[in-house]
């Protein structure tokens, strides 16, 4: 494990990693991208993850960003 996996498994636990909550209407799925450090991190990375999903067919595409724990799963 690298050292910034660490870090963000270790800020996880602690409740201070910031996750986005993406949520999807066809279908209707929601994801949980992250943990990451920084809000600005999750924010360069978020844009390529929707873009994904929009390559992907999915429609109607939106985020939260939130800063906690979050544990499996991680798609419902």
């Amino acid at each position: 494990m690298g050292p910034i996996r660490g870090l963000r498994i270790f800020g996880n636990n602690l409740g201070l990693a910031w996750w986005a909550k993406v949520e999807t209407n066809t279908p209707n799925v929601i994801y949980w991208f992250g943990p990451f450090l920084t809000r600005r991190s999750l924010k360069v990375n978020l844009s390529t993850f929707e873009e994904d999903l929009s390559l992907e067919g999915f429609d109607s595409i939106k985020h939260t960003m939130v800063r906690g724990r979050r544990d499996e799963p991680l798609t419902i």
